[in-house]
């Protein structure tokens, strides 16, 4: 086998590992988008919106006030 013979199946050894190393690559990266897509579409319905959470806390510390306000009287006793 000749110089030129050996070097066209080395370069296309090559070629052939790193075309299939991109299409792997090209499958990865499609497949990450279409997770993000997934992820910002189920992301309002999963997580807690900042106006509920400020009525959960709103009530919660109503809650609380009154618990004070019941420990305060108590604390007067003997």
């Amino acid at each position: 086998m000749d110089t030129q013979s050996l070097l066209n199946v080395g370069v296309g050894a090559v070629l052939a590992v790193g075309g299939w190393l991109g299409r792997e690559l090209w499958g990865a990266v499609k497949e990450l988008r279409a997770d993000l897509h997934r992820i910002e579409v189920d992301l309002p319905t999963t997580y807690l919106r900042r106006d509920e959470f400020a009525d959960g806390m709103k009530e919660i510390r109503e809650l609380f006030a009154k618990v004070f306000e019941r420990l305060d009287g108590k604390a007067d006793r003997p």
